[in-house]
């Protein structure tokens, strides 16, 4: 076998595999919005007991019959209807995700772009050293600081208010690591030549660094907004008040109940994330690839 045919063998075989990887991945979104158009009887009928009710041994069993089923026979829009008009506690739900979401996603990126700033432009041991604790801090997961965290919510009274989570993701150290590596790749040239203008540090940062840094900052952005509207822990621990959860948390108290109520409610949650995707995916791209020092 030649060469270049085992090449084109290769070819082949990625882009069958990439291809059923990308069915695969996508899938179960297409079948949550298929089913949320489904009627209630429909789904049960397509996915026999496994939406069912728990038994007396607390276990749930899945009969044969299941049936994925992506085209509904009969649409409706009833569980739109009542998430979206009749029922305003789906919505309060998810305006409490935005409210928590919102904030913690400007606020965090306000205080990177300075922290990164002053990381990218002054070094010296002590800040290569609080940089260092940075990275670690990136190791640990959340679930780590998440005592600490709710101790210092406690002392100060903050527990069962949005403070109390918003206040410690908006200095996550994830922005400015990833900032100030973009930061450290402009060059230094560009900066000499504004302080030959008159300009001073505050428009060095807002007139260079921060137009160069359009595609990071909105692939950061987009990062912590997702991973903070998918947060479940941080409200389950700090807000006992479940009317200031967000919809994150209340997806799972709606799966006992109508499940066709679920799907909507799922493809609601769904939007915001889906569409900053769409509008910012070139973004996304651009400022991961640049951060990783692939590009430039």
């Amino acid at each position: 076998m030649s060469e270049k045919r085992r090449v084109k063998i290769i070819d082949i075989m990625l882009t069958v595999f990439i291809f059923v990887s990308a069915v695969l991945f996508i899938m179960p979104t297409v079948l949550t919005l298929a089913n949320s158009f489904m009627t209630s009887s429909e789904i049960s009928a397509n996915y026999g007991s496994m939406f069912g009710n728990m038994t007396e041994d607390k276990k749930v069993f899945i009969s044969e019959n299941v049936n994925l089923k992506f085209i509904p026979d009969k649409a409706t829009v009833s569980q739109y209807k009542e998430v979206l008009f009749k029922n305003p506690e789906y919505l309060f739900k998810f305006w409490n995700s935005v409210i928590l979401t919102v904030p913690i996603t400007l606020l965090q990126l306000g205080i990177a772009i300075l922290t990164a700033y002053g990381f990218s432009r002054y070094n010296n041991k002590i800040k290569s050293l609080i940089f260092f604790i940075y990275i670690i801090l990136i190791l640990m997961p959340y679930q780590v600081t998440l005592v600490p965290n709710f101790l210092v919510a406690d002392k100060f009274n903050l527990l069962d208010t949005r403070a109390s989570i918003i206040l410690p993701a908006i200095f996550s150290p994830f922005s400015v690591f990833l900032l100030t590596k973009v930061m450290r790749r402009i060059p230094i040239s560009l900066v000499e030549a504004g302080k030959l203008d008159g300009a001073n540090e505050w428009q060095i940062m807002m007139q260079i660094y921060l137009p160069m840094c359009k595609s990071a900052l909105v692939s950061i952005g987009m990062l912590v907004f997702i991973d903070y509207w998918n947060m479940v822990e941080q409200p389950l621990i700090m807000l006992k008040d479940t009317d200031l959860h967000p919809l994150s948390v209340f997806l799972s108290q709606i799966n006992t109940g109508d499940i066709g109520l679920a799907f909507a409610v799922g493809v609601v949650y769904m939007i915001p994330t889906m569409l900053m995707f769409l509008y910012g995916e070139d973004y996304l791209v651009e400022g991961i690839t640049y951060a990783g020092g692939i590009k430039g």
